[in-house]
């Protein structure tokens, strides 16, 4: 990258509150380094009052993408000129494209998704899933799992049993698929469910560095099969607890940080044209992380 910031450097950035924890600056700015380009990556914290006044910066300094994270991922949908596919879908944005003054939403997380678990496709194929928490990222985990994995169903696990109803709804609505229900943590059902299901992802933040790395999403009792695939949706520590046990227990893990860095490849691209060097930007990053 070069030491100079002038009129043609490409400004990239994201927006969130808080984003102190974030490491897009990392991945987006390693990658520059990489690809000796004249680009910037800057965190622009802004409070919900600013939210309209930051997207619509975008045009009056010239910003070319921004990202998009908690708590605006939703709200922020309103202020763009057009949606993605995903993004119209899953009712969320990650990722907006300056398009010739056009602002254009993208949800690149159902990337991140899909390469996490393209691997595993004929295993996932016609099988059950169990999913972890009803929040936002688990709108882009349905979504893909519906368009590219064809599951048997899909079995959402909520602190809450109505919100999960209420995502099950939502994506009967809008993606005709039908297979799919809602069961609260205390349900005695979901131990049936998790011991059918091919797949376990975690959507949840418990498990997450620093204030519940120390947590495990699961009863602890809940033991894993060799027939199992556990996918931690958290990448900070790499190594869950929940990952670790469904590890030793002879599972096929996938850690967050894969689908962190594919997303970030994908706003990349749809920014730059270029295509990231996502191994060694996984390496580096990786070495950044709590083990």
């Amino acid at each position: 990258m070069n030491n100079s910031f002038h009129k043609d450097t490409v400004i990239l950035g994201l927006i969130g509150k808080p984003i102190s924890h974030s490491y897009s600056p990392l991945i987006y700015n390693i990658t520059i380094e990489l690809k000796k380009l004249d680009c910037i990556y800057l965190p622009f914290e802004v409070t919900e009052k600013q939210l309209k006044n930051a997207i619509n910066g975008m045009i009056a300094y010239n910003i070319k993408g921004l990202n998009i994270t908690i708590p605006y991922k939703e709200s922020v949908t309103k202020y763009l000129d057009g949606l993605s596919e995903e993004a119209s879908i899953i009712g969320a944005v990650n990722t907006i494209s300056n398009i010739a003054g056009k602002l254009i939403g993208f949800n690149t997380d159902t990337h991140g998704i899909y390469e996490s678990l393209l691997p595993y496709a004929l295993q996932l194929s016609n099988k059950s899933v169990t999913l972890l928490g009803a929040g936002g990222a688990s709108r882009a985990v349905i979504y893909t799992l519906i368009k590219y994995f064809n599951p048997s169903s899909i079995s959402i696990i909520n602190r809450t049993a109505q919100k999960g109803e209420e995502l099950c709804n939502y994506f009967t609505d809008k993606m005709g698929y039908h297979s799919i229900s809602s069961h609260s943590f205390n349900d005695s059902a979901i131990r049936d469910s998790l011991n059918s299901s091919a797949l376990i992802i975690n959507a949840t933040p418990i498990g997450m560095y620093p204030g519940n790395a120390d947590l495990h999403p699961l009863m602890e009792t809940y033991s894993f099969t060799n027939e199992q695939i556990v996918f931690d949706l958290i990448y900070n520590p790499h190594m869950t607890r929940l990952l670790t046990k469904a590890s030793k227990e002879g599972a096929e893990i996938i850690s967050g940080l894969k689908m962190l860095i594919c997303q970030a490849a994908k706003s990349f691209e749809i920014w730059t044209g270029e295509i990231m060097p996502v191994e060694d930007v996984f390496k580096s990053v990786k070495y950044m992380l709590i083990e």
